[in-house]
Formats: structure tokens, C-alpha cells, sequence
């Protein structure tokens, strides 16, 4: 028992072993080599480029901390532990919702075995909880890393920064993969991360979404039930059986939506639906103009961002950032809709205050957005 307990730790995750595991699935086990400093010298002339063509297309600024702009080139791992910093109040949040199917004793209680009585959870849950959901996060980290190219893949908020993270393995593998120029590729990269900066760095978008997440992660139901017939027999001795029981996360932890986090998915949606378009035609106003192989890289770029693997399936299921192609559609056409009714600077009101944020009837209504933001506060 005192062995289990240390690996529980403290509160809802054992950040130790959650890291610890982040590391191993980013990297399958194996050293990493440091980035290349002729590969930090390139990209920091490019983003250079990029931020000049990007800030002239939106007219928002590509800093949001204060300081000079600049480029991060990380390793797999690198990105993976920033990622578990950057993100720990949602995914704190998260095992802690899930979590609470585990029960456990009050800290005035005494730690006991588990009572055959009260079933696998009562106390000896209270030290599986955190050991499992530090194994769910720092497995769906690591798998994220794996495939993660820059800072918003997936587009969830940071910390307001002027570093913008880039993986060059990721890059370098997909150019090789696809005989793509692999400085067009890293342009096309930059003005996409830098794009996304400029929206989600805005405090009033970032603080948005992030509350909107965080109410999400915190709101699930768990079926204490279910959860201990998914652990019936299950060996804490034998943590290489652990993948499978973990497998999917839902039947794990037999989480149950509420209707509370079914209506914050229709204003999440909204929300990233809205960036994706927005970015998305900055992306194809500058790219056409600046990257000789634009469409070929749009191509194949955008259909790698809609393919589910299992860290970005998990990810949609509790994060409530699904990446759907129906997401993207819907953006681009509210932002289409914008452009036929009021031109460009039509866009221009669109990231200004909390206010002109669109709602979920002005998302598939523009000529709706438009005529709501012109009214009187």
C-alpha cells in the first residue's frame, strides 16, 4: 500500500510519472537528438517574413507578451512537457472530474485496505485515481507530440508568450514524406502558427476559450458503477496490462456527458469554428501570394489536420476540441458570408472585444453578426 500511494501522489495527478510517461510516448523510449542550430537560424529568417505578411493581412499584432517575436524549435519530448505545463489547470481539471468516480477517504480517515464490501474503489481508489489519470495524460500527450508540427496542433489556448513552438523532426519527416520544399513547408508552418497566435493570443479569445474548456474538462459525471467493473481484477503490480484497460478513456472511466457540457460543446464549436475559417483565409490570402508550392502544401496539410488517430480522438472526447471537417466548413463559410456582405474589413471587428465574438446563430447567419455588432452596446 505504501508503494501504491507514492505513485498516487498528491491531488488528481502524479505530474512526476505523467511526465515521465509524456517522454516515453513522444519519443518510443529512444534519445532524441537536439535540434540542428542551422534549422533555428532558418526558420527565425522566415518567421521574420511571415510575421511582416501576416500582421499586414490582419492587422493584429503577432506579439502578445511584450517582447520581440521568436521562434522555439523543440524535440518531440520538448514539446510534450511544454504542452503538460502550458495546459495543467485544464488537465488538473480534467482527473479531478474523472477522478471522482474513484471515491476515497477524507483526509481525516484512516488508509486502509479496500473493504470487499465498498468494491475496488473507497480508499485503494483514492490511490489508483491519480496513477491512472497520470497515465491517460501523459500517454495522450506523448502521443500528441508525435505528430504535433508547431504550438497550435491542436489550436488550444497558452499562456500569453512571444515564442512560437516549432518541431522540426515532425516538419522535416512530413516534407520527406510527401517530396515537398522543405522551406516552403516551413513558411507555409509559420504563417499558419502565427496566425493562430495572433487570434488566440488575444486575452479576451484565449480567456474565452480557455474558460469554456476548463468548464468542459470539470463537468463530467462518472458512472462509479461502471468504473468498477472496467478495474474488477485489475493489478497495479502489472503496469504493463494497463494500456488496454485504458484503452478508451470513456469506458474506462465510465464518464457520462452532461447536458451542461453537451450546450458548452455548442459554444466551443462556435468558437474554434470561427478561428479555423478565420485562419484559414489568411492562410490562402498570404500563402498564395508568398509559397511557390501553396496549393500542393494546402492540400496535403489540410487533409492531415481532419485524420483521427488515437491521441487526437481522445483528445476531442475530453477536451471538447473535436477537429472535424464539419468545423472547418462551417468557419469558412461564416467568414465567406462576411466577405459577400461587407468586404474584407468586414473582418476587421472580428477579434476586437468579447462582444463581436460570433454566438451559435451568428456563426451560420453572417449577415445576422454583422448587423448585431453595429448596434449600440
Amino acid at each position: 500500500m505504501k508503494m501504491i500511494k507514492s505513485l498516487a501522489g498528491e491531488g488528481p495527478v502524479n505530474w512526476d510519472m505523467a511526465r515521465q510517461l509524456a517522454v516515453w510516448a513522444a519519443t518510443g523510449g529512444t534519445e532524441e537528438p537536439n535540434v540542428d542550430p542551422l534549422q533555428r537560424i532558418r526558420l527565425e529568417e522566415l518567421v521574420r517574413v511571415a510575421d511582416l505578411h501576416v500582421s499586414d493581412a490582419t492587422g493584429l499584432s503577432s506579439t502578445v507578451a511584450g517582447g520581440l517575436l521568436t521562434v522555439r524549435p523543440v524535440t518531440r519530448s520538448e514539446w510534450a512537457l511544454a504542452s503538460m505545463e502550458h495546459w495543467k489547470e485544464l488537465l488538473e481539471g480534467l482527473a479531478g472530474s474523472l477522478g471522482g468516480g474513484f471515491g476515497g477517504p477524507s483526509e481525516s480517515e484512516e488508509i486502509t485496505p479496500a473493504d470487499p464490501e465498498t468494491g475496488l474503489l473507497g480508499e485503494f481508489g483514492a490511490f489508483m485515481g491519480p496513477m491512472l489519470m497520470s497515465f491517460q495524460i501523459g500517454s495522450m500527450l506523448g502521443h500528441l507530440a508525435q505528430r504535433a508540427m508547431g504550438q497550435y496542433d491542436p489550436p488550444l489556448p497558452r499562456p500569453p508568450s512571444d515564442q512560437i513552438m516549432v518541431v522540426p523532426a515532425i516538419v522535416d519527416a512530413f516534407a520527406e514524406d510527401w517530396s515537398l520544399p522543405i522551406d516552403d513547408l516551413r513558411l507555409w508552418l509559420l504563417v499558419h502558427e502565427l496566425t493562430s497566435h495572433a487570434v488566440l493570443g488575444r486575452p479576451h479569445v484565449r480567456e474565452r476559450l480557455h474558460q469554456l474548456v476548463l468548464a468542459y474538462v470539470t463537468g463530467f459525471e462518472p458512472d462509479t458503477r461502471a468504473l468498477e467493473e472496467k478495474l474488477e481484477g485489475f493489478d497495479p503490480m502489472h503496469p504493463e496490462r494497463m494500456q488496454e484497460a485504458l484503452g478508451d478513456p470513456e469506458a474506462l472511466l465510465g464518464a457520462v456527458q452532461s447536458q451542461a457540457q453537451r450546450d458548452l460543446l455548442v459554444e466551443i464549436d462556435t468558437l474554434t469554428a470561427a478561428v479555423f475559417g478565420y485562419v484559414d483565409h489568411i492562410m490562402d490570402t498570404v500563402g498564395r501570394r508568398l509559397i511557390g508550392s501553396y496549393g500542393q502544401l494546402t492540400e496535403a496539410l489540410r487533409r492531415r489536420r481532419v485524420e483521427e488517430d488515437d491521441a487526437t480522438r481522445m483528445l476531442g472526447r475530453l477536451l471538447g476540441i473535436e477537429l472535424r471537417q464539419s468545423q472547418f466548413d462551417r468557419g469558412a463559410a461564416f467568414i465567406r458570408g462576411v466577405i459577400e456582405r461587407a468586404g474584407e474589413d468586414g473582418l476587421n471587428p472580428l477579434w476586437r472585444s468579447a462582444r463581436e465574438l460570433p454566438t451559435p446563430a451568428d456563426l451560420d447567419a453572417p449577415g445576422l453578426w454583422l448587423a448585431r455588432i453595429e448596434l449600440p452596446d
